[in-house]
């Protein structure tokens, strides 16, 4: 019991820490509410500035996708508990961020200064519509078991864990990978585009473009469905014919 209490605990535990970090990159992102924003004052030479900027999200694109492979879960999971294996990455990958959060270098300058009113409340309008998307995505694919707490509630009260079936809830009729168009609203809305933002929005996207073609490649040889999926749905921008097709067309699981 005492094991199961210890599992239950680190999952809440990861999951409080994971949501403090997705709150406070809403504010990093935006510059408001927070000590160091991505727009903070600039630090040091413009040279080692970008190459802390590029090490920082390197860090944290090599976590987020090694860890999430099947062989590295695998391993992993000789060490510590199967039922913590998803809080243990949930945890890496906050702390990843909270090192980013922490290390970064403000390189300054503008692309561009969006000052109309009407276009800055569009594009405020995009950064939050995006944020909103990514938070509905995860509670359309079960919110609880992405983040580790449905392993870890599983394991306290001694029930054994069953995979989630494969289904495309809602927006998932409409793209395959919602979650990340709404990275791509968060990361590209804004009135100020600087060149220490336009830096994070270019690798943070090409990141998400790679790791799409890895998580894609795991989730077909895990749900065999999968590939009848991806020829119906499109990855990231919707297509109305396709998603006529997906509705009339689509299993339930």
């Amino acid at each position: 019991m005492t094991k199961r209490i210890a599992i239950f605990t680190f999952g809440v535990v990861s999951y409080a820490i994971f949501f403090a970090t997705f709150l406070y990159s809403i504010g990093f992102l935006i510059n408001v509410g927070v000590p160091k924003s991505m727009d903070s004052a600039a630090e040091g030479s413009l040279g080692l500035s970008l190459l802390i900027d590029l090490a920082l999200l390197s860090v944290f694109a090599v976590q987020h996708s090694l860890m999430a492979r099947p062989f590295f879960k695998r391993w992993m999971t000789r060490f510590v508990p199967t039922e913590a294996e998803r809080s243990v990455y949930v945890l890496a990958s906050s702390l990843a961020m909270i090192l980013m959060f922490w290390q970064w270098r403000p390189l300054g300058g503008v692309i561009w200064n969006v000052t109309d009113p009407v276009g800055q409340a569009l594009l405020y309008g995009g950064f939050a519509f995006g944020f909103g998307l990514v938070l509905l995505s995860t509670f359309l694919i079960n919110h609880f078991d992405l983040f580790g707490l449905r392993q870890s509630w599983l394991a306290l009260i001694g029930k054994p864990y069953t995979k989630l079936e494969f289904t495309m809830p809602l927006l998932y009729k409409w793209v395959r990978h919602p979650l990340y168009v709404g990275w791509f609203f968060a990361f590209w809305c804004t009135p100020t585009m600087t060149a220490t933002h336009l830096v994070f929005a270019l690798m943070t996207s090409a990141y998400i473009l790679v790791a799409i073609q890895f998580e894609e490649n795991d989730l077909r040889k895990e749900h065999p469905e999968y590939a009848d999926y991806a020829r119906k749905v499109p990855m990231l921008v919707p297509s109305l014919r396709s998603n006529k097709q997906t509705a009339s067309e689509a299993p339930a699981a």
